[in-house]
């Protein structure tokens, strides 16, 4: 008698939120939004991020398929980040969360930061 296979089904929502939980994994995907970005860029727009948080999180997200890294055989190293497939469909998402964020501050009578 063969051994049957268990079937784990996850709530869709809560895959979305393993992946992308983090303090930073949204902000770093918005700003990879506008195009490829190198490391310390990214550090240099994430304010509060230490390096060793921001590798970890840009690891995460490349684990994930999220986005992609490209090195570059130069000296000094040079390393791009960038949007896969997957992270580019997380655009219209992450565009909505901005638009809901501008509505939020305006219901709270608070200044909207245009980025």
């Amino acid at each position: 008698m063969a051994k049957s296979k268990s079937l784990i089904v996850e709530c869709p929502m809560d895959v979305a939120i393993s992946i992308l939980s983090g303090k930073w994994k949204i902000s770093i995907l918005w700003h990879l939004t506008r195009g490829i970005l190198r490391f310390n860029e990214l550090q240099r727009m994430l304010q509060d991020i230490t390096q060793k948080t921001l590798t970890l999180q840009l690891r995460e997200l490349e684990r994930d398929g999220i986005i992609y890294r490209k090195v570059y055989a130069e000296v000094p190293p040079k390393v791009e980040y960038g949007l896969t497939e997957l992270g580019e469909s997380m655009k219209p998402i992450l565009n909505s969360m901005c638009e809901w964020g501008k509505f939020y501050q305006k219901s709270k009578d608070t200044e909207v930061l245009e980025i």
